[in-house]
C-alpha cells in the first residue's frame, strides 16, 4: 500500500489551519493551505489501519458480531471545530482519524477499555473520555481512547494522534441519528447548536436510553422515568419527529454502489440531503492515495447539503451498520423512540 509521506512541519500545519478559517485568505494561499491539510490528514492513514487491526481483535474477543470501521475526519468537520475552540490547533487536533467499535452493550465497552488500560502497546494513551459515566450536555454518550502512535522501526508517523469511539447499539443509534436530523435539515445539533427542540428531544431521549442501559443519567435530564417519557412525547410531537425520520429513508435513494468483488477496502460516502440520493465509490487496500485525492476533490466541489466521508470497512452491509446517517437509516433509534412513547 502506498503510504502518504509527512511534507510539512506542525507549524506549517498549524498555519494551514489558520487560513483555512481566514475569510480574506488569497485563492492561491488556500489552495496551498488544502495541500497542506490534505497530506496530514492522508498521512494518517497508517496509523489509523494499524489501531483498527488491534480494535477489531480486541473487540472480537468481547462479542463476535461486533463491528469495527475507520474514517479520516472531513475537512468540513475541522474547519467547524477550529472555529468553535480558539485554543485549538490544527496539528492538535486529537480525532483526525478515528477507529470506532460498536460492541453489544454498555458493559462491553467498559470491558473493552479495561482490556486496553491492561494491554502492552507501545502507543502512548494520552487520555480516556468517559461520555458513559459522564454524558455531555448534548445527550452525547460512548467512550474515547485517545492515543499518540510510536513505531521504534518507523519513526515517520510518531506522536499522531488516533481517536477511538466504543459504542453501546443503543448509544451509536442516538449518535447517528443526531446526524442524520443534521445532514437533512442542515443544523448544527451535534455540535450543540441548531433548533432547540430538537436538541432538547436528542437529551431527553438519550437520558431514556441511559436508563434502558442501566447507566448514570444525562445532565438536566429528569431521573423519574415517567416524567422523561412525557417531555419525549412532548417534543416527538411538537417535531413530528417519527414521520419525518421514516420520510428521510424512504426518500433517500443510492444512485451509485461499487462492486465488492475486491475484499475490504476503503469507501467513499456522498450524501446530497437536497436531492435525496447517496453516492458511493470503492478502493482496494492499495489504493488508498487515490481514494484520498477523490475524498479532498468532492470536499473542495462543495455544494449546498452535500457531505462526504472516507472510511475503511469489510463490507458494504458493515459500512451500512457503521454509517446509517448517510442512508437515511434510523430504524433502531425509532424502535427506541416507540418504546419510550408507549
Amino acid at each position: 500500500m502506498g503510504r502518504a509521506k509527512l511534507e510539512y512541519t506542525p507549524d506549517q500545519v498549524d498555519a494551514a489551519g489558520r487560513a483555512l478559517l481566514s475569510p480574506s485568505v488569497p485563492d492561491q494561499e488556500l489552495d496551498e493551505a488544502l495541500k497542506v491539510i490534505g497530506n496530514w490528514r492522508a498521512c494518517h492513514s497508517h496509523p489509523l489501519l494499524t489501531f483498527r487491526v488491534g480494535l477489531e481483535r480486541r473487540a472480537q474477543r468481547l462479542y463476535d458480531k461486533s463491528f469495527v470501521v475507520q474514517r479520516l475526519k472531513r475537512l468540513s468537520s475541522i474547519k467547524s471545530k477550529l472555529q468553535r475552540k480558539d485554543d485549538l490547533t490544527l496539528s492538535m487536533m486529537q480525532d483526525i482519524a478515528g477507529c470506532r467499535a460498536v460492541l453489544k452493550n454498555a458493559f462491553q465497552v467498559k470491558e473493552l477499555v479495561q482490556l486496553y488500560k491492561i494491554s502492552d502497546v507501545k502507543h502512548k494513551l494520552e487520555r480516556i473520555d468517559d461520555y458513559i459515566e459522564q454524558p455531555k450536555y448534548s445527550g452525547y454518550r460512548g467512550t474515547h481512547l485517545i492515543y499518540s502512535y510510536f513505531s521504534d522501526k518507523n519513526e515517520t508517523y510518531n506522536g499522531l494522534k488516533i481517536e477511538l469511539q466504543l459504542r453501546s447499539p443503543l448509544q451509536h443509534a442516538w449518535a447517528t441519528a443526531v446526524e442524520t436530523v443534521d445532514r437533512f435539515t442542515l443544523q448544527a445539533l451535534k455540535s450543540g447548536r441548531g433548533n432547540h427542540r430538537w436538541r432538547r428531544f436528542f437529551v431527553y431521549m438519550s437520558g431514556y436510553i441511559a436508563l434502558r442501559e442501566s447507566c448514570n443519567g444525562v445532565p438536566n435530564t429528569p431521573t423519574d422515568r415517567k416524567q422523561l417519557k412525557e417531555a419525549i412525547r412532548r417534543y416527538a410531537d411538537k417535531l413530528n419527529v417519527e414521520d419525518r425520520l421514516e420520510g428521510f429513508r424512504a426518500a433517500l435513494r443510492i444512485t451509485e454502489e461499487p462492486r465488492m468483488d475486491f475484499g475490504p477496502g476503503f469507501f467513499l460516502i456522498q450524501l446530497d440531503a437536497d436531492k435525496r440520493n447517496t453516492r458511493m465509490w470503492g478502493y482496494q487496500m492499495n489504493q488508498l492515495a487515490e481514494a484520498n485525492d477523490h475524498y479532498l476533490k468532492l470536499e473542495l466541489q462543495g455544494g449546498k447539503g452535500k457531505d462526504q466521508v472516507l472510511v475503511s470497512s469489510d463490507s458494504i452491509a458493515q459500512l451500512k451498520r457503521a454509517y446509517p446517517n448517510y442512508f437515511g437509516d434510523t430504524a433502531i433509534f425509532l424502535r427506541q423512540l416507540a418504546h419510550a412513547l408507549r
